[in-house]
């Protein structure tokens, strides 16, 4: 009995190891992307604190351009074509008119979102050279792709498959958003690549609402990592306007910005220009 006892113990042990150790995997694995993001804005925020004279804001940057004239070229999804919003109520259109007032500079700009496009799609049509001029025109490149690939994977799938998916869909958009931003830098290493942050739409009520907060950060690591190796980049805080605590920013299909939304995250754009300082490219 005493035999049985002690073997008893070593089992209840063992265990005990084996959930703490899943549970401090489990953390990890959620939470050390926030650790992650914390880091990667912090450190965007002392090198702009830090710059030298040699160093100039985006918006100072195109404000003091030679060019009469600056080209915006737009890239992705439904959030790019300004589903939720009025033909000239998108981010595109909105962002463009509000850089054009403050550099004191004409712009103009070319709206190619595409409604329901994946990462991999677009990695397709721009390795396929279709918007190969548009972007050797460009002074600003805007891209923003990867929630329909969330979307379309997770259609139909229990919580559970969501969970064993998530990696290798995060590791295949991390591979096409890198295959698309290379092909733009060497096609036109001098324009400025912006990309947007994956924002949360769903309430606070919502029971996936918890999941999504606690996923996002890891999808929008690997987009800053992405943009710390090009030339010239800019990532866009989208969470900052479009979460739980800005509900007033979704159109009724509660996914996708409404005029508000679009104006929101238009006006985080600007103020990011005004407060980020532009890497030179090489």
């Amino acid at each position: 009995m005493k035999y049985q006892g002690v073997k008893y113990m070593k089992i209840i042990k063992y265990l005990v190891c084996l959930v703490l150790l899943i549970g401090i995997g489990t953390a990890l694995w959620i939470y050390y992307p926030h650790y992650q993001l914390y880091q990667l804005k912090k450190h965007t925020v002392k090198a702009s604190q830090t710059a030298t004279e040699h160093k100039v804001s985006y918006l100072s940057y195109f404000k003091n351009s030679k060019a009469d004239t600056l080209h915006h070229l737009a890239l992705g999804d439904s959030i790019i074509r300004g589903v939720g919003a009025g033909q000239t109520e998108n981010m595109v259109t909105q962002f463009s008119n509000m850089l054009g007032e403050q550099a004191a500079k004409k712009i103009e700009f070319n709206n190619q979102g595409i409604n329901g496009i994946t990462s991999g799609e677009l990695n397709q049509l721009v390795q396929a050279g279709k918007f190969d001029e548009s972007i050797k025109q460009a002074d600003i490149i805007t891209i923003n792709v990867g929630g329909n690939d969330i979307l379309k994977a997770a259609k139909g799938l229990d919580l559970q498959s969501v969970f064993e998916t998530y990696d290798q869909l995060q590791t295949t958009y991390t591979k096409n958003l890198t295959d698309i931003t290379s092909r733009v830098t060497k096609l036109n290493p001098h324009a400025t690549v912006v990309l947007l942050e994956l924002y949360n739409p769903l309430s606070p009520d919502n029971k996936m609402y918890s999941l999504a907060d606690k996923l996002l950060p890891k999808w929008n690591v690997h987009i800053y990592e992405v943009a710390n190796k090009l030339p010239s980049s800019i990532v866009i805080e989208t969470t900052k306007v479009i979460n739980g605590e800005h509900l007033q920013n979704l159109s009724a299909d509660g996914v996708h910005p409404n005029l508000a939304g679009y104006t929101a995250i238009s006006e985080q754009m600007i103020y990011q220009f005004k407060h980020q300082f532009r890497k030179s490219a090489v």
